[in-house]
């Protein structure tokens, strides 16, 4: 099954192609998207991800893979990078990457954590920090096509951190089937109510979708978060086979 749903075949999905930076958009202080224009990219699936490899002038190469944050659209790819601390890959992405440079990439990747229009029933997606990259290529690839009613639950640190702050606020606003809801763990704006601190099971609760409806869940984030938020949904009821997670962890990238 995870076969049928990759695009492309394998062979043309573990080729190395040239990529060409066409956009940069700072989404925060520490993260950024890059619109790659990538020859002969064989389209993708929303929650899939690429490898991105750089090369050094004395020949050193560094590979680390970043999910897509786009619907596919002809030879354009996007992804939005998180900078890592001391990460070569990420710092150079973030930080030094302008439009005109080159890369390489290799994908997609995955064939699990995907969402397609075809699917109809209600969807839960919960986000922590930089985990809301793919689940953003879901809504935007619901956009328009689907009916299927989302909620979005997206933990970060402060109000700094919020990843495409403006584009949710104003698709929440401008469409009744998307819910936006944001969790603040260390700072909170002025008018927040809810008390600043990790995912609670009462904030799946509130912000979810009750287990009755069967929703599709998507948990994307680092590690603990993942297993955290995952505990939380099966406690309330939620059908593990419908709790679908992707998660990261430090990787020096």
């Amino acid at each position: 099954m995870a076969r049928a749903a990759i695009s492309g075949g394998l062979k043309l999905r573990r080729t190395w192609r040239p990529a060409v930076l066409v956009e940069r958009r700072q989404e925060t202080p520490s993260a950024a998207t890059l619109v790659l224009n990538v020859p002969g990219w064989p389209g993708h699936l929303a929650g899939q991800h690429l490898d991105v490899r750089l090369t050094a002038p004395d020949g050193y190469q560094a590979a680390r893979s970043y999910s897509l944050a786009a619907p596919a659209n002809g030879e354009q790819t996007a992804i939005t990078v998180q900078r890592v601390p001391d990460g070569e890959v990420s710092s150079y992405l973030v930080g030094d990457a302008r439009p005109g440079d080159s890369v390489e990439v290799r994908g997609p990747v995955g064939g699990w954590f995907v969402w397609k229009p075809e699917q109809s029933s209600p969807v839960l997606l919960v986000a922590g920090g930089s985990g809301v990259v793919p689940l953003m290529a879901m809504i935007r690839t619901r956009n328009g096509v689907s009916a299927a009613p989302f909620r979005l639950i997206y933990s970060i640190r402060g109000p700094q951190d919020r990843i495409y702050r403006d584009e949710l606020q104003r698709r929440a606003a401008e469409d009744g089937g998307l819910h936006v809801t944001f969790l603040y763990t260390r700072a909170a704006p002025e008018n927040e109510s809810r008390p600043v601190g990790r995912i609670r099971l009462d904030d799946l609760v509130s912000y979810g979708w009750p287990a009755e409806v069967e929703p599709t869940c998507y948990v994307c984030g680092p590690t603990g978060f993942v297993e955290t938020v995952s505990d939380l949904l099966i406690f309330l009821g939620h059908d593990p086979s419908r709790i679908r997670t992707e998660r990261f962890g430090p990787s020096g990238s």
